[in-house]
């Protein structure tokens, strides 16, 4: 199997991605920062609006387009209404880095297996999945950059096709910034750049200095045009929203310093690995590759540390981080493969034992603690239940067995086959929480046209109402204190929350009849996952 690997990466790369994702891509609920992004894609096809974005109707430029002209692109092929349509972008985004993890370690390292190994790290590092759900645009920005850093990797270190490796490094530049601004530059560029000169050296510059300025000239030039086009069309508000969000930088969201010092554990599966390849003093004697351990370590180290100076944080805006420490995780792996078999000591052998023993376990007691925890909710789901049982049965149990001859290529390619599994197999099962009120709005815009009545929103709508009721919901705006009523006589309402002053206000003026309510949690009000916001009532109103 893993000659099979060595000798077709990249398509293994990407079908191991797309048996990973694509089966279950529908069933995940729609986070709001996806919402915004597939509000815009379809306010792209319906409206034209494909240069001066908008977002319920109203100018969206916080974020650039590029995300959301893939997701409209893709509605176009496989319908605007779908989710998975939506969706698929983000997760050829995911194809894209594991690819161009790949091509990079193979620049460096010369190894098919560790550079292998290093792109199947990352595309099972938890975050790094997360991200294409939770807010898909950090997908696109790193997986551009990730592939803008490939090139000027190239052009740096080799003396051939300069201007080759520059076009495309510019050019894939360019698409970061499209996607999501400048942070990428920031986060992942500047990081490999440091970390590049301290490991590497900035070798025969002067005769490369024209080639690096084209590039980052040509990715200023391609990630600022949308940028530019929107100022010279709108300006007064592109001044607003840049003002609005320039301010949340300081004052929205501050963390201490520490805050992202707990970062290895992103990676989910590969938490101890990833902190024991930090451990330079002891890994920098035992690597095979010192050099390149060095860089991706100062990569990710420098990451950190500079992603720590903002005093805005989130968890989110550490996944680039993961791209680097892939890499460096991949160093460790490596060491494992060569000296396991004949590690006596036991401080280097008991987290290894434990790493992949306790994910061996957690396959094994999977099938006994879900039934006896959630027995009653799987009683309809027995099927899904029972085929997640046996293979994540199968392959703790495999892992185990590996784990013990000391076999560990064995164990590590199981374990990815693990990851994999448990997103196949486990997902399909979170239908048997779904929320007992759960009500899609997905049919009310027909019935709305058919009671020839305009919908808008009182207070507040959430993006996740607003996508799944297929169109815009204008907001009633309020004017000192009092509401600014359309001028229908009959109209429609969607209503998160209502003080009792603004529904006396309502009723002193209409006629309020309660329709329906609405609730897009998909699990239930025992749920720490379930989120008032996302519940609504619908209202008609019909003027005294």
């Amino acid at each position: 199997m893993l000659n099979t690997l060595k000798k077709y990466p990249i398509p293994a790369i990407c079908l191991l991605v797309a048996v990973m994702l694509l089966p279950n891509l529908e069933l995940l609920q729609v986070s709001i920062m996806e919402a915004r992004n597939f509000i815009t894609a379809r306010e792209m096809l319906t409206y034209n609006h494909w240069l001066l974005t908008t977002m319920n109707n109203v100018a969206r430029y916080q974020k650039p387009p590029l995300p959301a002209w893939f997701s409209a692109f893709s509605g176009i092929l496989f319908g605007e209404k779908s989710l998975f349509a939506m969706r698929l972008p983000a997760v050829l985004m995911v194809m894209l880095s594991g690819s161009f993890m790949y091509y990079l370690s193979r620049t460096i390292l010369k190894g098919r297996t560790h550079s292998l190994f290093n792109a199947l790290i990352l595309i099972t590092s938890f975050y790094v999945i997360g991200i294409t759900f939770e807010a898909p645009s950090d997908i696109f920005t790193h997986a551009f950059m990730l592939v803008a850093i490939y090139y000027f990797f190239k052009l740096l270190s080799k003396k051939s096709k300069a201007w080759k490796h520059a076009l495309l490094a510019g050019t894939f530049l360019g698409f970061s910034i499209l996607a999501k601004g400048p942070i990428s530059i920031y986060a992942l560029l500047l990081p490999f750049l440091i970390a590049y000169g301290f490991s590497f050296k900035y070798k025969n510059i002067k005769q490369k200095a024209l080639h690096i300025i084209s590039a980052i000239l040509l990715g200023l030039a391609i990630g600022g045009s949308w940028y530019l086009y929107v100022k010279l069309q709108d300006s007064s508000t592109l001044d607003a929203i840049t003002t609005r969000e320039t301010s949340t930088w300081t004052g929205y969201n501050t963390r201490p310093f520490y805050y992202y010092w707990s970062f290895f554990t992103q990676s989910g599966i590969w938490t101890i690995p990833a902190f024991i390849s930090l451990l330079y003093p002891y890994l920098k004697k035992r690597v095979s590759h010192y050099k390149a351990y060095k860089f991706s370590f100062l990569w990710t180290i420098t990451a950190v540390i500079l992603l720590s100076l903002i005093p805005m944080k989130k968890s989110r805006y550490l996944m680039p981080v993961l791209i680097p420490l892939a890499f460096n995780i991949g160093f460790y792996i490596e060491y494992l493969f060569r000296k396991f078999k004949t590690l006596k000591d036991k401080r280097e052998t008991v987290p290894v034992y434990f790493n992949f023993g306790l994910i061996g376990l957690l396959g094994v007691v999977f099938p006994i603690a879900m039934y006896l925890m959630f027995k009653t909710e799987l009683q309809d789901h027995l099927f899904n239940f029972i085929l997640a049982s046996i293979v994540l049965f199968t392959i703790g149990v495999l892992i185990l067995f590996q784990l013990k001859s000391k076999n560990i290529k064995s164990v590590f390619l199981l374990t990815v086959l693990f990851f994999v599994s448990a997103l196949v197999f486990v997902i399909p099962l979170s239908e048997a929480f779904k929320n007992e009120t759960f009500k899609s709005l997905s049919t009310l815009n027909e019935e709305n046209q058919k009671r020839d009545i305009k919908l808008y929103a009182i207070n507040y709508i959430a993006p996740e109402t607003i996508w799944d009721y297929g169109a815009v919901i204008p907001e009633i705006e309020r004017k000192d204190k009092a509401y600014i009523f359309p001028n229908d006589k009959r109209f429609g309402i969607l209503v998160n929350a209502m003080s009792p002053e603004n529904e006396d206000e309502i009723r002193s003026k209409y006629n309020m009849k309660a329709l329906g309510e609405y609730d897009l949690n998909h699990f239930g009000s025992t749920s720490n996952q379930n989120n008032p916001r996302l519940k609504s009532i619908f209202y008609i109103l019909e003027k005294k």
